[in-house]
């Protein structure tokens, strides 16, 4: 369904009322299984926004200002290799980071297009309008979706080589079977001039790691237990938020963070919007995130899986995070 489209700002929605019930969809399918989960994806109405761009100022919150340091640094470096005309922003969100890339390009000469994907038609609408009146001559065609269902409406590239943009350590959300899945689909996207740019966090000490998420004012955990807010508000639950302990800890075997909510004693849970009841033992946990961290050789091993391949790494000072440039290696 096409929502605004004139001469420098197009933007599209593909979220029908089915698609919208995902919520729905992952709770019957999460909470009725032997150990409890759900998507991390979730935690982001608009409270949970919030949430994580305190997170994201948070002293113990390394990823972003590490990814940021690397953008800012690297920015120019990029584009100039690449050529990238045209950006493509996958889980866009207000497209802070998106403004670092799209200055290296108005400074290279080659800016033409901003092709952000998001599921909040507000957040992509509200930026494609601050964005067309900052640079000269942008485009703006926003995608409303769910980049994991709709990367297949992405539009067709225009004349400019393009880069297409994962960023904030997302690719770690997704066991290694689905993160090779979608690197594939991506992919697809990419044409023989174009490139991934991907960002991961990287395998480093487990206490700074679990600091990240488990933070000593307690907001990454309001955050985790945002999730049980979302249900009770959009699936006429009867969570008490409260009584649930956050945990986060780092996996040594797996090298991934697991995010969890544990119950402090006995509860049952009516979901009425779903007509399902939900028993909790004391103790119990549902896992809501997991965020992988990797190595140099872990990704290239998920690119080759994909058919892709590594072209670039850069990392931050302190090596803890990595953005990576990635292509379609020739036929």
């Amino acid at each position: 369904m096409k929502l605004l489209d004139s001469h420098e700002i197009r933007i599209d929605s593909w979220l029908s009322d089915a698609e919208e019930r995902c919520l729905a969809n992952d709770v019957l399918d999460g909470l009725t299984r032997p150990f409890k989960e759900l998507p991390p994806k979730h935690f982001y109405d608009t409270r949970g926004s919030e949430l994580f761009e305190r997170i994201c100022e948070l002293p113990e919150y390394y990823p972003t200002r590490s990814e940021r340091e690397i953008l800012e640094t690297q920015a120019e470096e990029i584009i100039r290799i690449t050529g990238a005309g045209e950006l493509v922003e996958l889980g866009s969100g207000s497209a802070d980071k998106a403004r670092i890339l799209l200055d290296a390009m108005a400074g290279a000469g080659t800016l033409s297009r901003y092709v952000p994907l998001d599921v909040s038609e507000q957040v992509v609408a509200d930026a494609a309008k601050e964005l067309v009146g900052d640079y000269d001559g942008l485009r703006v065609h926003g995608v409303i979706g769910d980049f994991e269902r709709h990367l297949d409406r992405v539009p067709a590239a225009g004349e400019s080589p393009r880069l297409v943009a994962l960023l904030g350590g997302t690719i770690g959300n997704f066991p290694p079977g689905t993160r090779r899945a979608l690197l594939r689909k991506i992919g697809a996207l990419l044409g023989p001039r174009d490139r991934l740019l991907l960002g991961t966090d990287l395998v480093k000490d487990p206490a700074v790691i679990e600091a990240a998420y488990d933070d000593s004012e307690g907001v990454t955990a309001e955050f985790n237990r945002n999730v049980l807010h979302v249900i009770n508000r959009e699936l006429d639950a009867d969570f008490s938020p409260e009584q649930f302990d956050h945990i986060a800890y780092f996996d040594r075997r797996y090298e991934w963070i697991e995010m969890r909510l544990r119950a402090r004693r006995p509860c049952s849970v009516l979901i009425a919007g779903l007509g399902l009841r939900v028993e909790f033992a004391a103790g119990e946990e549902l896992r809501t995130e997991i965020s992988a961290k990797f190595t140099r050789a872990r990704l290239e091993a998920d690119f080759h899986a994909a058919g892709l391949a590594l072209d670039r790494w850069f990392t931050d000072r302190e090596q803890g995070f990595a953005l990576s440039l990635a292509c379609r290696p020739p036929q």
